[in-house]
């Protein structure tokens, strides 16, 4: 038998986060859901507040440091736009898939210990765009708002597909550089 993980604790949080809803989130429907004891989740966490802390850490984590670091290496506004596309509507494997995002969001509206984290990623998200537009000489404040906003919109529609949101948002990144290059 493998011996799990906090990560694969934190990913089964995220799947039934994504498939079941917050209420899913606790020791006995999740080590169900692993085939394993409740006691491998009493191991890795000291209570389900402790785990879902440990998810939401690791989503702000995943969701803005790991791609601000992406993002800063690329050479180019364009490319740094095109990859965030990429990354916002790519499949994320063993951690909900796209599903995620919009359940978290959702879990926020009911939870006053996620608000404040979907605060700090919007808040930093929204700061990187800023910053990718100004880049691209696009001065109005209102384009990354707008964009990010698209972003989530898509995300929330997508309703599970997976790939529903790649082409929209492909196109929506295409129009803002087209707009870029216009000035």
């Amino acid at each position: 038998m493998t011996r799990l993980s906090q990560r694969d604790w934190v990913a089964a949080g995220f799947r039934a986060l994504a498939s079941k809803g917050p209420q899913a989130l606790k020791a006995e429907p999740l080590a169900r859901d692993l085939k394993t004891t409740k006691g491998s989740f009493y191991w890795h966490f000291k209570d389900v507040p402790t785990f879902q802390a440990a998810m939401i850490t690791f989503w702000e984590e995943k969701a803005t440091g790991e791609i601000i670091t992406l993002l800063d290496a690329l050479p180019t506004p364009d490319s740094k736009l095109r990859t965030l596309s990429q990354i916002a509507t790519e499949p994320q494997g063993t951690h909900g898939g796209i599903g995620a995002e919009p359940a978290i969001r959702a879990w926020a509206k009911s939870d006053q210990n996620v608000a404040p984290a979907v605060r700090r990623v919007d808040a930093a998200r929204l700061t990187q765009l800023s910053a990718i537009f100004a880049d691209m000489k696009l001065t109005n404040p209102d384009l990354p708002r707008l964009f990010y906003a698209g972003l989530i919109g898509l995300q929330e529609i997508a309703d599970g597909d997976d790939g529903a949101s790649a082409a929209p948002l492909a196109t929506l990144t295409d129009l803002m550089i087209a707009l870029s290059e216009t000035d």
